[in-house]
């Protein structure tokens, strides 16, 4: 096989061929692992199921489809003569994947999608991953497509053709090419009209030495024609395109269809004449009923109009009834309001508990009032014992004075 492209090329994204791009590509790449020895190296040794050419392409199983994902790219990196453990299953998935982003980036593999599009193992992107990488194992391996080499196509024998049929006579070919010759005289030139322009020309520049004459009488000419005649045979193979069979075809169609049409017009007449007796027996039943049930379609419409009319009023009058039914149950609400007020008042009318609370009160108040009087009280006696020091004070402090001053 022969390919330095990709097998489809999508330039519209919106081609409803598009989506199944990534099928054939999938399928690509699985070849191109087996050219490296994909079976035995990677499923042997590694102990993991083989792939099929939908494996990537369907989500079926996320973290298995993951797992396999990157052991098969560590794999074609190593294939690829660069030192790449294999990745297990407790390892964190982002690191695996930078690492093989980061190879792709290093073989200048473009790299145009978010790396969380591969975590999980399928689709568009994981195949692209794949295949790149593959693309550069065989690479390295140096490995080379080659051509097709298609055998040419062996001729097949023609079949053989019976000669009573297909055999004519040299003589009638001759006659009827003649017959057609015959029609075209005028434009066609002869042999004979070459003949004589040639021998003018001959004559006008060379004259001949002696005139060549036939020995050979007519009978013998005849006899000898007579030995060679049954030899001149010319065989003609029927060409299934030709306009003369097409022409026949289409002569004996056309006999067949006026043969079968007589029969099938009669037939054909004779359903018509039957398909309007019974659209007519169709229509005068038709105007019978309409003309029957003419009152009952005319009472029908009457009480259809008196329903109408009946469904109005009872629209209008539920609404009034709705509208009603509303100012009741407001009634209602504001009645229940004014009762429970009157409760709450009759039962503080005849609760002693209001009176109580105001003796308790009363208590507390004259209490109040005595702890203040006491409280005056001592404030009194304090401010009076403080004015009598002060004037003690203000009386020393005069007779101060005034024995400083004799």
């Amino acid at each position: 096989m022969f390919r330095d492209t990709q097998k489809i090329v999508v330039e519209d994204g919106s081609a409803p061929s598009a989506s199944y791009v990534i099928n054939i590509r999938m399928e690509d790449m699985l070849e191109k692992l087996k050219l490296l020895n994909y079976d035995e190296e990677f499923v042997q040794e590694l102990k993991i199921k083989p792939i099929n050419r939908h494996h990537f392409v369907i989500p079926t199983n996320p973290g298995e489809q993951f797992y396999t994902f990157t052991c098969l790219a560590a794999w074609l990196i190593r294939k690829a003569g660069k030192n790449f453990e294999i990745p297990q299953e407790s390892d964190d998935p982002n690191s695996t994947i930078a690492l093989i982003l980061d190879y792709l980036r290093e073989i200048d593999i473009p790299v145009e999608f978010p790396p969380n599009k591969l975590k999980q193992g399928s689709g568009e992107h994981a195949v692209y991953v794949l295949d790149n990488l593959a693309d550069n194992a065989l690479k390295v391996a140096q490995f080379k497509w080659k051509r097709i080499n298609i055998p040419p196509d062996e001729p097949t024998p023609e079949p053989d053709i019976e000669d009573d049929d297909a055999e004519l006579i040299l003589e009638k070919v001759e006659e009827e090419m003649m017959a057609e010759y015959d029609d075209d005289d005028q434009d066609i030139l002869h042999i004979d009209d070459i003949t004589k322009i040639y021998g003018q020309n001959i004559s006008e520049t060379q004259k001949l030495d002696s005139i060549l004459e036939s020995t050979t009488n007519r009978e013998e000419w005849q006899l000898e024609l007579e030995k060679v005649l049954p030899r001149l045979k010319v065989t003609v193979k029927t060409d299934s395109r030709d306009w003369r069979a097409h022409l026949e075809q289409m002569k004996q169609l056309r006999t067949n269809i006026t043969t079968n049409l007589s029969g099938t017009k009669t037939h054909l007449n004779k359903i018509y004449t039957d398909i309007g007796n019974t659209l007519d027996k169709i229509k005068t039943r038709e105007t019978y009923l309409n003309k029957q049930l003419e009152p009952s379609l005319t009472d029908y419409r009457s009480l259809q109009e008196k329903l109408s009319k009946v469904k109005e009023q009872y629209r209008d009058v539920s609404g009034g009834v709705t509208e009603r039914t509303r100012v009741l149950n407001k009634l209602v609400e504001e009645l229940e309001h004014v009762k429970r007020e009157m409760d709450e008042r009759g039962s503080s009318m005849t609760d002693g508990t209001p009176l109580i609370n105001i003796k308790k009160m009363i208590t507390r108040m004259k209490n109040e009032i005595s702890e203040m009087n006491i409280r005056i009280g001592v404030l009194e006696y304090s401010l009076m014992c403080a004015r009598v020091r002060d004037r003690t004070q203000l009386r020393e402090d005069m007779n101060s004075t005034s024995t400083s001053v004799i």
